[in-house]
């Protein structure tokens, strides 16, 4: 955790960004296109859950700025992959 500390990135960015790509892979990856947008709309529960988990955790906070990042990259994530999804196909 260290080594992400030093590249200055605020923690909101990291979320989005991290929700973004792990939401887009399914969508892009998957033979059926609605499993595939399932698949990574579901990432908004995972994001939740282990959100809830930080309050058993010593020294973690729970905040819900970082579920909205969550939330807001993964919509990112989901709707990016389709036009990728749609360029490979072509390929």
């Amino acid at each position: 955790m260290v080594d992400i500390g030093r590249l200055h990135i605020p923690d909101k960015v990291q979320h989005f960004c991290a929700y973004l790509i792990l939401s887009s892979l399914p969508v892009i990856g998957f033979r059926d296109r609605r499993h595939g947008i399932v698949a990574g709309l579901s990432m908004v529960v995972l994001g939740v859950l282990l959100e809830a988990g930080q309050h058993s955790s010593p020294g973690c906070a729970v905040e819900l700025g970082d579920v909205l990042a969550n939330c807001a990259g993964v919509s990112c994530g989901a709707l990016l992959g389709l036009p990728i999804r749609a360029c490979i196909a072509i390929l």
